[in-house]
């Protein structure tokens, strides 16, 4: 059986929050590029936390050269969410803490619908 968690119905866009604050501090002018910047450096983190439904997907059995063995578990977690007002799915290699790792696999989509069948189906 296939557990799917909802994390909340609104949309929790990450993009207009990093936009206000980057406005607040910079001004209109530049904020965007800055923005863009932003995203580009931490792209997990900020799908990870614009996600709006979570499937568990199992263990991930990636490597990482700097944890030895049994340090800690990492898990791969099926997402959907929006970000910049576009729908996206993507597997997300996540910790015991729910910390975001790496993200593999994004998918944007059109609208909720197709977000949703691709979530049910991401393996």
């Amino acid at each position: 059986m296939t557990t799917i968690a909802i994390l909340q119905t609104q949309s929790r866009d990450a993009y207009p929050a990093l936009m206000a604050g980057l406005e607040a501090q910079y001004g209109r002018e530049g904020s965007v590029e800055i923005a863009c910047q932003f995203l580009d450096a931490e792209c997990a983190d900020f799908h990870w936390q614009s996600r709006m439904m979570e499937r568990r997907l199992g263990r991930y059995e990636g490597a990482f050269d700097d944890v030895e063995e049994g340090d800690f578990e990492l898990e791969r977690v099926a997402i959907l969410g929006v970000l910049k007002g576009a729908w996206f799915v993507a597997t997300c290699i996540v910790d015991g803490d729910g910390a975001v790792h790496d993200m593999v696999g994004l998918r944007l989509v059109n609208g909720e619908s197709q977000a949703q069948e691709a979530l049910r189906t991401m393996i």
